[in-house]
């Protein structure tokens, strides 16, 4: 007879906390109290509970893992010092948006766009860095480490430059501030930044940063799509909203929306660096499959945008050129960089895990948007594309985790699978906006 032994001794949950845990909650709810005080005039009644709910599920976070205690003290911190530069009147409005271009640190660091620029750098000089890494011969590679240095960096600025663009968008006027997740330019950095947040939670779990190198470059390429987009269209002012986006539906729909973008940009890496893994001995070049359908995908993409767009050839060629460096140079070290990637298992692993948790969330999205619908256009459902391929993507994943769970799928189909779910992905994510219209043509390019 199999016996469970209680240990009663053992201290509860609350108990273990440590007095910084209850100092970083006592932070949390003071800075919960101050934006209350300070914003309540700004918000209705759905952003007033929000808030409160964020409060404990943001302890949670903090205390689940500690990393993001400083993230979140750290960003919240710099932002209050951003919008403290700002001369403001005693309320929610009023400041004066044209310090930007007159206070030093606003100008080059502090101001949304500053920060965002930063941002844009800090990704493309981690996913440098991290590449270096495999050239590194010391097991404690210095050149990774600066590289996951940097992606946190780059996470803090975005995050920085998130809340601030929120601050000045109310500054325009009460009927005009709004969360930044409403346009492509303010859900790119959204993007950009919960894919390295998960990376960077997967590479402290797993104690590994071999994985950086891959994640990044997803990341690097949206950075890249999102310089294109503020020099091409000036796609960083800020923009009244649209009616069908003047609800609060959208402040839960499109934060979980990209959770599930973001993981699953993170679980195709992962399965792209587990085939690059398996196949490391591979002389055949024709049998080197998944390195050379990444060169067809970061080739065609610049072509796609070139033709969207007259006068940025040049920017879309330089692209071409850095796609095509990055394919020849991951073909030629193959070899090395699989020696250096954790075993297959722990690759099979995070992207398990990483699919999982973002179907999740899109499951969770994918409901609220039917209930935002149904406020906005009458209906739950109606077929519109951008609708459609968000089913197409939902189906997919959904029958992915079936086959892992009831059928033990593992290893190089799984691999690939979750490659081809990334290119479903991403059409539903821009393909959508390019090619096709519909009731969600407020996004299109």
């Amino acid at each position: 007879m199999n016996t469970t032994t209680l240990n009663l001794d053992e201290p509860g949950y609350l108990s273990r906390r440590s007095w910084f845990d209850w100092l970083f909650a006592a932070l949390i709810v003071l800075g919960a109290g101050f934006a209350f005080q300070r914003y309540a005039g700004a918000m209705d009644g759905y952003e007033k509970g929000i808030l409160i709910g964020v409060v404990p599920f943001a302890i949670w976070l903090g205390w689940s893992w500690r990393p993001l205690r400083a993230l979140m003290l750290g960003s919240s911190g710099v932002a209050l010092l951003a919008i403290g530069l700002y001369s403001r009147t005693a309320d929610a409005f009023g400041a004066d948006l044209a310090q930007a271009e007159q206070v030093f640190l606003l100008k080059y660091f502090l101001s949304s766009q500053s920060a965002i620029l930063w941002m844009s750098v800090l990704f493309f000089m981690s996913t440098l860095f991290y590449w270096l890494g495999y050239l590194g011969r010391s097991p404690d590679n210095t050149a990774e480490r600066l590289g996951s240095r940097l992606a946190w960096a780059a996470v803090t600025m975005a995050l920085v430059g998130t809340l601030v663009r929120w601050f000045e968008s109310h500054q325009i006027g009460p009927d005009i501030g709004h969360i930044p997740v409403s346009n492509l330019y303010e859900v790119f950095v959204l993007f950009c930044w919960l894919t390295t947040t998960f990376y960077l939670y997967y590479e402290d779990q797993y104690k590994t940063r071999a994985l950086g190198a891959f994640v990044m470059l997803v990341v690097s390429a949206a950075v890249g799509f999102l310089v294109w987009y503020v020099f091409e269209r000036g796609a960083q002012e800020i923009q009244p909203l649209l009616p069908a986006l003047q609800s609060w539906w959208m402040k839960l729909h499109v934060p979980a929306n990209f959770i599930g973008y973001g993981t699953f940009a993170l679980a195709a890496m992962v399965a792209f660096a587990y085939l690059v893994k398996q196949q490391a001995g591979e002389t055949r070049w024709y049998k080197l499959a998944p390195l050379w359908a990444l060169g067809v995908v970061l080739c065609f993409e610049p072509v796609v945008f070139r033709r969207s767009a007259e006068g940025s050839g040049i920017y879309w060629m330089v692209y071409f050129g850095i796609a095509a460096l990055i394919v020849a140079g991951i073909l030629m070290g193959r070899r090395r960089i699989a020696a250096r990637l954790p075993a297959l298992e722990l690759l099979d692993d995070v992207m398990y895990k990483s699919i999982a948790v973002g179907f999740a969330f899109f499951t969770i999205a994918t409901i609220l948007g039917a209930l935002w619908a149904a406020e906005a256009w009458g209906g739950y459902w109606s077929w519109d594309p951008k609708e459609t391929w968000a089913l197409i993507v939902w189906l997919n994943y959904a029958a992915w985790l079936h086959m892992r769970l009831m059928k033990g799928l593992r290893g190089t189909v799984a691999a690939w699978w979750a490659l081809v779910g990334l290119a479903v992905t991403t059409f539903a994510f821009l393909g959508v906006n390019m090619f096709l219209s519909g009731l969600h043509s407020y996004g299109e390019l």
